[in-house]
């Protein structure tokens, strides 16, 4: 076994718009793990909170008032590349995602491979 080095993406999404950020993000990058590709992880349900301020351009809810709505957790993981990270976010997370500011954390981790 050996221990890769991969950063570890987080997004939160409502759930009607998961299929189609999880085939943008499969467009970015296969997520390959050993044998296997495709490897995601999804957790639901939850909620996601905000307030959008002056000067944004929301999808859901009014400047100044909190705005609630289902949301689902989907990790990943891909190779530690500074490149590929960007990319993922530009065009795998951000295109495909409908809030003007989709919630992604990336963290560094280490995958265990066979």
């Amino acid at each position: 076994m050996r221990l890769e080095p991969v950063y570890r993406i987080t997004v939160f999404v409502p759930p009607e718009h998961l299929e189609r950020l999880k085939r943008g993000i499969l467009a970015v990058d296969p997520l390959g793990a050993g044998h296997y590709d495709q490897v995601m992880w999804t957790a639901a349900p939850g909620e996601e909170q905000f307030r959008p301020l002056a000067g944004a351009d929301p999808a859901l809810g009014r400047i100044g008032e909190v705005a609630r709505a289902p949301s689902v957790r989907l990790e990943f993981a891909i190779a530690r590349d500074r490149q590929l990270l960007q990319r993922m976010i530009e065009q795998g997370i951000h295109a495909h995602h409908p809030w003007e500011v989709p919630a992604v954390f990336v963290d560094e981790a280490l995958f265990p491979v066979p």
